[in-house]
């Protein structure tokens, strides 16, 4: 059976539909499995098992270790930062009084040269003084013409010529950040949390991992279901016994402690690996075929 001309025509002088598409041109979409996503037990920085938790009033869950050297290290940054920019407003500043002390000379020197010199003295752009010391008409227009010829060259790579693009450091933020949900976070917002674990004998011969469940009604928590943690005492429930019990009663279940409807935090986590999640679960990435060649420049989308 004879095949199509269009797919084995490759004499031509660009890339046709069939060849763009075995290259992988366009975006191309992927969903993500379930080892692409986040446990609710894991921590947001280590992506392992949660050692003492923490918690932010986002919902962000960490161990203690990784969120407490995230802070300091961005405390350090923002140190570094603010030095250096309080370096370069002290240096800016430097220059700035050395250009009025120059512009103030070069007036001083002009009016000294105009009212004693015995030759006149021209402006302070077309200054110029020639290799024997003398200021006269040929080495202003000399000076000039090389003015003009440095502004209108074409030879940019020239050290002389190159423009000059001094590096501004801008004021930083003085505020940590959560590195999860980019907000405001201070290290006394942070709660710790606790998971009910399961100690049945049913759980215990079937695996070495760890299982949670529900204090209230007992049920096994994973990523289906959605999880609610009390700030004021750090308890973790499933989000209907929160709010068939907790948001009415306003006392935590486990430790008979006083909650109100502000200490209610819903726990984040990576997803559920069903379609209907409202998370973002599909990893796109673009591929921009390069002119003239079979190579490529691959730039990843959002996951």
């Amino acid at each position: 059976m004879p095949q199509r001309h269009s797919k084995n025509n490759n004499d031509l002088a660009f890339f046709t539909y069939d060849e763009k598409r075995k290259l992988g041109y366009g975006t191309q979409r992927e969903r993500l499995g379930r080892d692409s996503i986040k446990p609710f037990d894991a921590c947001c920085l280590c992506l392992k098992p949660l050692i003492d938790a923490l918690c932010c009033l986002k919902g962000h869950v960490f161990c203690k270790e990784c969120i407490l050297e995230c802070l300091l290290a961005q405390k350090k940054d923002i140190q570094r930062r603010l030095a250096a920019h309080a370096t370069q407003q002290k240096q800016e500043k430097e220059e700035e009084e050395e250009k009025l002390m120059l512009q103030k000379a070069r007036e001083l020197d002009a009016f000294d040269q105009q009212n004693h010199g015995a030759v006149p003295q021209y402006s302070d752009k077309n200054h110029s003084q020639g290799k024997n010391g003398f200021h006269g008409a040929n080495s202003v227009k000399v000076t000039s013409y090389e003015e003009e010829a440095l502004r209108t060259m074409k030879a940019f790579w020239l050290p002389s010529a190159t423009p000059e693009a001094p590096i501004k450091v801008e004021a930083p933020s003085i505020n940590t950040v959560c590195p999860q949900g980019n907000e405001k976070l201070k290290l006394k917002t942070l709660f710790p949390i606790f998971f009910t674990e399961d100690t049945s004998d049913q759980k215990k011969p079937k695996s070495l991992d760890k299982t949670y469940i529900c204090p209230s009604c007992k049920a096994t928590l994973t990523n289906t279901s959605s999880l609610v943690a009390l700030s004021s005492c750090g308890h973790v429930f499933c989000k209907k016994c929160a709010d068939k019990f907790m948001a009415v009663d306003k006392v935590c279940l486990v430790c008979n402690r006083g909650c109100k409807e502000k200490n209610l935090v819903k726990l984040e986590k990576g997803g559920t690996g069903f379609a209907a999640h409202g998370d973002h679960l599909d990893g796109t990435a673009f591929k921009h075929l390069g002119s003239g060649s079979g190579l490529g420049l691959t730039r990843p989308g959002k996951t």
